[in-house]
């Protein structure tokens, strides 16, 4: 099976963090939008810096944010990635990467999603994520039909998330698209909102690198 880059999101507990980085983890993902239960924007600033201050590559989340107060967080925390999980415009993907940050735009997607839709951002972003489809932006915990993927034809990378679990490991292990890049783990992998069950993860983990 090819190497699935693995990234954990939601991070928000320091000493959960350096745990995690005993892992084979790729990216942890820091949610910067206010409404989440897992948001560091409520976070002191010194803690929150701490929280990144990580060898790992650094995520930055956000929603419909102004590009350049990211652009600012970006420079603070020392982010590597920005993932827009808004209505964020191909311009503003743009805008962000040309400050040397990786940009991961956020798809919500359901059975009748039109991939079509990706289109104007190949060139833009340097990956996609492909989430359930909910009212509000966020996690819903619920999984769409990862078949529809099959109708995903262009080559920029893809993360796959929504409401993955431990007992996923086997079915991605199964799953073949060219463009398959990595896996978004986050709520179902919880003691409670931001901390991660670390036992959970290095067993799932292993599972979908056992060869």
């Amino acid at each position: 099976m090819r190497e699935l880059k693995i990234k954990v999101c939601g991070m928000r507990s320091v000493a959960n963090r350096q745990a995690l980085e005993e892992l084979p983890v790729d990216l942890l993902g820091f949610i910067f939008y206010p409404p989440s239960p897992r948001s560091v924007t409520t976070l002191p600033a010194a803690e929150a810096k701490k929280l990144l201050d990580t060898a790992k590559a650094r995520v930055g989340v956000f929603v419909n944010e102004n590009p350049f107060k990211i652009l600012k967080q970006a420079q603070v925390l020392r982010l590597t990635h920005v993932q827009l999980h808004g209505e964020e415009t191909p311009e503003t993907c743009r805008l962000i990467r040309q400050n040397r940050l990786q940009v991961i735009k956020v798809f919500r997607v359901d059975d009748s999603f039109d991939f079509s839709l990706t289109e104007k951002y190949a060139g833009a972003a340097d990956f996609f994520l492909f989430d359930t489809k909910a009212e509000q932006p966020g996690g819903t915990g619920r999984q769409f039909n990862w078949q529809i993927l099959e109708n995903y034809r262009l080559a920029v990378p893809f993360f796959l998330s929504g409401g993955i679990t431990p007992a996923d490991a086997e079915n991605i292990r199964q799953m073949v698209h060219p463009a398959f890049y990595g896996i978004d783990l986050n709520s179902g992998f919880e003691e409670e909102p931001g901390v991660k069950n670390f036992e959970k993860l290095k067993s799932f983990i292993d599972q979908l690198k056992n060869e």
